[in-house]
C-alpha cells in the first residue's frame, strides 16, 4: 500500500485502509450493528451540553460537531457528504425529541449507556477480527466507520461514486 500524507488522502484511501481492518464477517456485522448507535448517543450526548440560553438553543453543540462532520465528508466525497448529512440530521432530530421527552438527565443516561454498550460490540468484533480499531492509528478514522457504512449501503442500493 503506498503511503500517502494524512491531508492529501482520498475518502477511497480512506475506505480501502478501513476495509483492510475490517475483513471478517462477524467484525462487520457488528459493526453494522453498533456504529449507528455509536453516531447517535455521540450525537445525544452533545445535545446535553448546556449553552447559554441568551444565545444558542439545547443542542448547538451537536449541530456544531455535525457541520464540522459533514465539511469534512463533503470535501472528500460529495455523494457520501450528502448522504451522511441526510442521516445526521435525522439522528439530530431524533435527539430533540428525545431532549423535549425526557429531558436532558435522562438523554444524557440513555447516551452514555448506549455508547458504552456499542462500543464493547465494537471491540468484540475487533478481537474477533485480531485486529486493532483503527481510529487507535488516526483518530479520524471515527470518521470513516459511518461513512464505510453509508458506502456499503449506497453501493447496495445503486448509488456509486462517479468519477
Amino acid at each position: 500500500m503506498r503511503s500517502i500524507e494524512p491531508g492529501n488522502r482520498s475518502m477511497h484511501d480512506w475506505l480501502d485502509s478501513y476495509s483492510h481492518d475490517h475483513q471478517h464477517p462477524a467484525n462487520q456485522l457488528l459493526h453494522w450493528i453498533c456504529v449507528p448507535p455509536i453516531v447517535w448517543s455521540a450525537v445525544a450526548m452533545m445535545w446535553t451540553i448546556p449553552v447559554p440560553e441568551a444565545w444558542f438553543r439545547p443542542g448547538s453543540w451537536a449541530v456544531l460537531a455535525i457541520v464540522l462532520a459533514f465539511t469534512w465528508y463533503w470535501k472528500h466525497s460529495r455523494r457520501l457528504g450528502a448522504a451522511l448529512l441526510i442521516a445526521l440530521v435525522l439522528i439530530a432530530l431524533s435527539c430533540a425529541w428525545a431532549f423535549a421527552q425526557i429531558g436532558p438527565a435522562s438523554l444524557l443516561k440513555l447516551g452514555l449507556t448506549v455508547f458504552v454498550v456499542a462500543w464493547i460490540g465494537q471491540f468484540i468484533g475487533h478481537l474477533i477480527e485480531g485486529r486493532r480499531p483503527s481510529f487507535l492509528t488516526d483518530l479520524a478514522y471515527l470518521l470513516i466507520g459511518p461513512a464505510w457504512l453509508m458506502d456499503k449501503l449506497l453501493r447496495r442500493i445503486g448509488f456509486r461514486e462517479t468519477p
